[in-house]
């Protein structure tokens, strides 16, 4: 069985080669490339909330949704906005 010896240069090259794919990750992130709607799993996996509060957030109001053929989905934006909107700001002067 052959050996490979694993270089210092190699190293670096494979570090440059992973910094460029997380660049690029990021840059499709910050450019909204991601997906602009969320399934209710997906939505339940990012806020860690169970079924029902999901379902509660919807029926209050506090979650805006679109439902199309029975699936309900989430608009990232919208989810961002709530929460900023529910920001809990600590302080001295609070």
């Amino acid at each position: 069985m052959p050996t490979s010896i694993i270089t210092t240069d190699d190293l670096r090259e494979f570090k440059m080669e992973l910094l460029d794919d997380i660049k690029k990750l990021l840059t499709r992130q910050s450019s909204g490339k991601l997906k602009k709607y969320l399934k209710s799993s997906e939505v339940m996996d990012l806020l860690q909330v169970s079924p029902g509060t999901l379902q509660n957030l919807r029926i209050n109001g506090t979650l805006p949704y679109t439902k199309v053929g029975g699936i309900i989905y989430y608009d990232t934006a919208e989810i961002q906005k709530v929460m900023d909107a529910n920001r809990v700001h600590h302080g001295l002067n609070s």
